[in-house]
C-alpha cells in the first residue's frame, strides 16, 4: 500500500510576502556586515572616537547625545556615512521590510476585490509608519 503525495500549494500572497522578506533580511544583514567591517577595519570614520567611548558609556541618554552631538528621531541618516552610525541602515531595512512585503501585497488583494485584505495591510503600514515617525514619542 502506498500513500498519495500531497503537493502543496502555496497562495501567490505568500510567495510574494515570502520572497520580498527574504531578500530585504539578506540586504539589511549584509548592510550591518559591512558597515560593521567598516567600523571595526577603521574603512569609515566614526561619528563618535571609539576611544572616547568608555567615558561616554555612563552617561544617560541625554547627555551622551549631548555630548557627542548625535541627532534623535532620524536625524542619523545625515551621518549614515560614518562607521558608527552605518549600521542603523541594516536595522531601519530589516525593521522596514514587513512595510514592502505589505504593500506589494495590495495589488494582488485589489485584483481580488478583496478589500479587507487590503485594508488589513494599508492599515498596518500606516500603523508602522505613524510608530517610525515619532509623532506619538515626541521623537522627530
Amino acid at each position: 500500500m502506498t500513500k498519495a503525495t500531497e503537493v502543496v500549494v502555496q497562495p501567490p500572497e505568500q510567495l510574494r510576502y515570502a520572497r520580498l522578506l527574504d531578500w530585504g533580511t539578506r540586504v539589511g544583514l549584509v548592510i550591518l556586515l559591512l558597515s560593521f567591517a567598516a567600523y571595526v577595519l577603521g574603512l569609515a570614520e566614526s561619528h563618535v572616537p571609539p576611544q572616547q567611548l568608555p567615558e561616554l558609556w555612563g552617561h544617560p541618554v541625554g547627555r551622551f547625545l549631548e555630548l557627542t552631538g548625535t541627532p534623535t528621531g532620524w536625524g542619523w541618516l545625515a551621518l549614515v556615512h560614518r562607521g558608527d552610525i552605518a549600521g542603523l541602515l541594516g536595522i531601519a531595512i530589516l525593521a522596514g521590510s514587513s512595510v514592502l512585503c505589505l504593500l506589494a501585497l495590495v495589488p494582488l488583494y485589489m485584483a481580488r476585490k478583496d478589500k479587507a485584505f487590503v485594508a488589513i495591510c494599508l492599515a498596518e503600514v500606516a500603523v508602522v509608519a505613524l510608530a517610525a515617525s515619532g509623532v506619538l514619542s515626541g521623537g522627530h
